[in-house]
């Protein structure tokens, strides 16, 4: 049987790679790029032009995905914030141009947004909380998901916050946490900072499976817990053999950061429970297969495929 292609956006991403690599044994993937080259295997690579609507659907009708996930995005807090043209562009203009393409082809959209969407002055946020965003990026985050659903009223939003392993080009928290701890480094970490973080591999085959089931409008796919910065920085230490004397806590009220941040941003992911018939899974859980996926090469891969 023919394998259905998934257009991936953001191709070089932290998100996109991973996500690839859980799915390419069964998908016939394309990783969308901007101007960096990937050579992952199992994968093809394609320069893709996200800001030029009439250039990006005749690109779509050559590509004739099966399905698009978009991933492409500027992620960086402190960037949205000293650049707000360019976040608007990047994180709400460009995925309104995504959703618009896909809508006039029938195409089946995840769309991947953002736990940055609220004041933090709550837990478990639900998928129908009010959202309060408090920095450039959940502002422009919060209008792109207002804008995907305008577009493609058929598109799965999906709300959440990852870890997985990097690449060349950017390290994930907790790459942060690996390599610095090796390394011999003392590491302050928020101990009043929460979220509710997944294993991008869990998030992606989650994902494929609400597609599946046809289901459209906004999801939390998060794991099951509420943690700390601080207490996840302690399991991921026990998990990888690292020394939890090298990790200190702190607290944000302390930190001297140029964008403001939410102090709680853990999601409730009952919705995707009830639709799934299962948990999703915990930070235990998920480190355990991140450790599993160094000895199996998945680091080094990674690594190796950004040129």
């Amino acid at each position: 049987m023919k394998k259905k292609r998934v257009l991936i956006t953001g191709g070089s991403g932290l998100l996109a790679t991973n996500w690839a690599c859980a799915i390419r044994d069964t998908w016939n993937v394309t990783l969308a790029t901007h101007q960096h080259l990937v050579k992952l295997n199992g994968t093809n690579s394609f320069q893709l032009t996200l800001d030029n609507l009439k250039l990006l659907e005749q690109q779509f009708d050559h590509l004739t995905p099966g399905l698009v996930v978009h991933t492409a995005g500027m992620t960086s807090v402190d960037g949205c914030e000293q650049s707000p043209e360019s976040a608007m562009q990047v994180n709400a203009v460009i995925a309104k141009n995504i959703a618009t393409v896909t809508a006039n082809r029938n195409i089946p959209l995840v769309h991947i947004s953002t736990d940055h969407l609220f004041d933090g002055e709550r837990s478990f946020y639900t998928e129908t909380s009010t959202t309060n965003p408090v920095n450039e990026y959940g502002r422009t985050k919060e209008l792109a998901e207002k804008w995907v659903q305008r577009e493609n009223p058929n598109a799965l939003i999906v709300r959440t916050n990852f870890f997985c392993w990097g690449n060349q080009l950017r390290q994930s928290f907790s790459d942060w946490l690996i390599y610095s701890l090796r390394e011999g480094k003392q590491l302050d970490l928020f101990d009043d900072v929460y979220f509710s973080p997944i294993l991008a591999d869990r998030l992606a085959l989650i994902a494929h499976e609400l597609v599946e089931k046809k289901v459209s409008g906004v999801y939390n796919l998060v794991g099951d817990e509420r943690i700390s910065k601080y207490d996840f920085a302690i399991k991921l230490c026990k998990e990888f053999e690292l020394s939890t004397e090298l990790v200190r806590r702190t607290q944000i009220v302390d930190a001297d950061l140029q964008a403001k941040r939410p102090k709680d941003m853990s999601l409730d992911n009952t919705k995707a429970q009830k639709v799934t018939g299962r948990s999703i899974g915990t930070v235990a859980q998920f480190l355990s297969v991140l450790h599993n996926q160094e000895l199996e090469g998945r680091r080094v891969e990674l690594l190796e495929a950004i040129s």
